[in-house]
């Protein structure tokens, strides 16, 4: 289902082409996210990205007990979300939650102002903490994640990323899509994009993960009609948004698969797979813009240029 596996970037691993985003969510018994997490790398996905911010750890834990005798199949993403504090303990206390003795990529968390990103290159700063993990063995690479074109351009520039994450779909920045990614495949520095259902906004009346709409505006319809879910405001299908987003090809399209229905949708996009044409892209980010409208914030288009 999964196959061809693609390299990803320079470091020698071969992913599939779906990865396994967050999956936390304290109002699910642990074992019911382990259950979902195993069931997807019993499908076939082989990396999974975490952070000790999603659901304050939780999402560590369940990735920690998922792959209790399975570590060595899978590349496993963690993160550090606190920027300018001392990297060391951040990673300790993480990879005390996930129960392993080293990440495949760690990865500095939003990493979305270009000062930000300077403090990071500093000498002695975070890039510089980061490699001496790597020499420790507790990290393989580096990397960030980002929410601002700007950033990723001058993060690939300098030459201190092994993979790069950030948003690629209907509804982004295109500087993503026409400047990021391109950067990116020629540098050989991985590509891990996120953000295919808009946060679920393309999909359904939602303002973000498990955020429905307070108000729903009345009389309106999705695109094909009337949905069996009630959804009222204009909507994507999933195999759209997936096909979307591997028709641009990176490295990996991480998607949230939090429950069995959401990775079989998934599944079975990624198996029709075909490309969509030039006039096809445009035509579907056209629809993008209308299914996003009314449902908060976008907070991965800091200057939306979706022209």
């Amino acid at each position: 289902m999964f196959s061809p596996y693609r390299e990803l970037g320079r470091t020698g691993f071969r992913t599939t082409r779906l990865g396994i985003g967050d999956l936390a969510d304290r109002a699910v018994p642990l074992e019911r996210c382990v259950a979902t997490l195993r069931r997807a790398l019993d499908a076939g996905l082989n990396l999974i990205d975490t952070a000790p911010n999603y659901e304050d750890g939780y999402s560590e834990e369940i990735v920690g007990e998922a792959l209790h005798g399975r570590r060595e199949q899978v590349f496993l993403i963690d993160k550090i979300d606190h920027l300018h504090e001392p990297l060391a303990p951040q990673l300790e206390q993480s990879l005390r939650r996930l129960r392993v003795e080293h990440v495949d990529l760690l990865v500095f968390h939003a990493c979305s102002k270009t000062s930000d990103l300077a403090r990071l290159l500093e000498s002695g700063g975070g890039f510089e903490q980061m490699r001496r993990e790597v020499a420790r063995g507790r990290a393989r690479f580096r990397g960030i994640s980002s929410h601002d074109p700007e950033v990723l351009l001058a993060a690939l520039r300098s030459g201190t990323c092994d993979v790069v994450m950030f948003p690629l779909g209907p509804f982004v920045d295109r500087r993503y899509e026409t400047e990021v990614l391109p950067l990116a495949r020629q540098l050989g520095v991985g590509t891990v994009c996120f953000k295919t259902f808009g946060a679920g906004k393309l999909l359904g009346d939602t303002e973000g993960y498990q955020r429905p709409l307070a108000q729903r505006p009345r009389g309106k319809l999705s695109s094909g009609g009337a949905a069996p879910d009630g959804a009222l405001l204009p909507r994507l299908s999933v195999e759209e948004c997936v096909r979307y987003t591997l028709t641009l090809d990176p490295d990996v399209a991480l998607l949230g698969l939090s429950f069995p229905n959401e990775q079989d949708a998934a599944w079975a996009a990624a198996r029709a797979f075909t490309p969509f044409a030039p006039d096809e892209m445009e035509a579907l980010r056209a629809r993008a813009r209308l299914a996003i409208q009314e449902k908060g914030e976008v907070w991965w288009n800091p200057t939306p240029r979706l022209a």
